[in-house]
């Protein structure tokens, strides 16, 4: 199982991981699937608090948008991995996410319908 923390503002990954206020961790099988999903509001914006609850969660990946270098470093050296400057909307990455196509970086547009 890998355990996932999706930084969010509404249905879309939140912009600034300091300015983050809601949170989906989400836990992955083997196959990539959802095993368990769960949405967290927090009692307001910090990037301390975030830290320490991705810690405290046994986060092993955050998805974010923008993050602070003191703060992407502190996560590094936890061995949490840093999938940062993602924009999206949240089904749209979490979909590429479980697909393993998830990158820092990615700009996630919706699927074009088939």
């Amino acid at each position: 199982m890998k355990r996932v923390l999706l930084a969010l503002r509404e249905n879309d990954i939140a912009p600034r991981f300091d300015q983050c206020i809601e949170v989906m961790v989400v836990e992955l099988g083997e196959d990539g699937e959802v095993r368990k999903q769960e949405t967290l509001v927090l009692a307001g914006p910090s990037a301390d608090d975030l830290c320490r609850l991705i810690l405290g969660q046994r986060t092993q990946v955050v998805v974010c948008g923008g993050i602070e270098e003191e703060h992407y470093q502190y996560l590094l050296w936890k061995k949490v991995e840093v999938l940062d400057g993602v924009i999206g909307r949240l089904d749209d990455v979490l979909g590429r996410l479980t697909a393993g196509r998830l990158e820092a970086g990615d700009i996630v547009r919706p699927e074009a319908a088939a």
